[in-house]
């Protein structure tokens, strides 16, 4: 039973080897070395998370701080907020117009000598500049601000070419003006036709095109304009005489709608236009429509590479002739209008959904890939952006009696000069 009584030197008088005390004090530093190599670790990499690393000292002392201003400008040139803008998951159409009182254009229409005079509102004599200070805002993204520089060095060694009707012309003058002045003179030059424009930036031996084809395919009617609608004529089987223009471009950038919405129905032919108006099949405008676009559609499979080339197809550019759209029964067209509409359900007569839905269907069908770039809904609020009766017509200003009636003279079809345009060009920009 002596193996049950407890004994004294067991535990007090008997010695716990040598060994034994080691091994435990070792396991011990072990342990508590590790812990705190850990916590280091999660410090350091917390650290590191919420700062950007910087250069290592020596390399900012070795150099004199007015060349480092300079080299961080030169970065800050081609860097922009991008990383912000992903044309897949951002839905340009859904958005909002934010007024800022600070916002100013990069150019007038005195500044950039390349706007035609249809477009120059302030020159024509437009009195307040408000709309010019609204921004769009898309709801779930945001648009970098054009940079003049960073769309040079896009462009750098290439041709980016417009191609449609008046309202894609203007698009082609916003796009010349907001890069023109960040070019010397001498190094930058203009050539007009009567269909076929070029600007030229020779340091960076590039080009900005604009070539004029309202229905993109052939007509009777591109030039001269033929007044009478009842005439015009579509061949919506061919772009054989112009698409020699678009050949070799690095960047392509269509448009036509507004010509196409002369009536209910389009006179369309195919074959020669040799025999006039004979042989002309009047049809649903929509269907002409479609023919038109798949003859376009046609050129782009077979002819562009889209390893070289990029494609863009710009939506329809609203019109606001009646103001009972937007709640104003008793207005005159957009005369007088100084901000945008408010109600993102708004969706005027002057936008054509079958014809969007038209775009979107032989689009989708195409061999190459197109980026169809969204215009229509953001351009519906701005009933403030239009020319009105600030413009033209027949190559002359609209005198003080002509403005005194804008039921019969006010644009309401075509932007102002710095305006609307500039923000379809930030678009672009960002798909680049």
């Amino acid at each position: 039973m002596s193996f049950l009584t407890p004994n004294r030197g067991a535990l007090g008088g008997t010695k716990i080897p040598l060994s034994i005390i080691v091994l435990v004090l070792c396991g011990f530093m072990f342990f508590v070395l590790l812990y705190t190599e850990r916590i280091s670790l999660m410090s350091s990499s917390s650290s590191n998370f919420l700062r950007s690393k910087s250069c290592p000292r020596k390399n900012i002392s070795s150099k004199p701080k007015e060349k480092v201003r300079e080299e961080r400008s030169e970065k800050m040139d081609v860097l922009d907020d991008r990383f912000e803008f992903d044309p897949e998951e951002c839905n340009v159409a859904a958005g909002k117009w934010v007024y800022n009182s600070s916002a100013e254009p990069l150019y007038t229409d005195e500044s950039c000598p390349y706007i035609d005079r249809q477009f120059s509102c302030m020159k024509n004599g437009r009195p307040e500049t408000d709309y010019l200070r609204w921004e769009w805002q898309p709801d779930d993204c945001t648009i970098p601000r054009f940079n003049p520089k960073l769309a040079m060095n896009k462009l750098r060694g290439k041709r980016l070419l417009f191609v449609g009707d008046s309202l894609q012309r203007s698009q082609w003058e916003s796009f010349v003006c907001l890069v023109e002045s960040i070019i010397p003179e001498g190094e930058k030059s203009m050539k007009r036709s009567k269909k076929y424009f070029v600007f030229k930036a020779k340091e960076y031996n590039a080009s900005i095109e604009f070539y004029w084809a309202p229905f993109i395919v052939e007509s009777n009617t591109d030039l001269p304009v033929i007044l009478d609608m009842k005439k015009r004529v579509v061949k919506v089987d061919s772009v054989e005489d112009r698409s020699k223009y678009w050949e070799g471009a690095d960047i392509l950038v269509f448009n036509t709608y507004v010509w196409w919405m002369s009536g209910l129905r389009m006179k369309a032919l195919w074959g020669s236009f040799g025999n006039g108006e004979r042989g002309a099949e009047a049809l649903d405008t929509p269907v002409a429509y479609r023919l038109g676009l798949k003859t376009w559609a046609n050129w782009v499979d077979s002819t562009v590479d889209s390893n070289k080339t990029k494609v863009f197809f710009t939506t329809m550019s609203p019109t606001h002739t009646r103001s009972a759209d937007w709640g104003k029964p008793n207005g005159t067209k957009c005369f007088n209008e100084t901000e945008p509409v408010k109600d993102k359900r708004f969706w005027g007569t002057g936008s054509n959904k079958q014809m969007m839905k038209v775009v979107s269907s032989v689009v989708k069908h195409m061999a190459t890939h197109v980026t169809v770039i969204n215009i229509t809904q953001l351009s519906e609020y701005r009933i403030d952006a239009h020319t009105s009766v600030y413009t033209e017509t027949g190559g002359k200003v609209l005198t003080a009696e002509q403005r005194a009636d804008p039921m019969g003279n006010a644009d309401c079809i075509h932007w102002c000069l710095p305006g609307l345009p500039d923000t379809w060009n930030r678009i672009l920009l960002a798909h680049l």
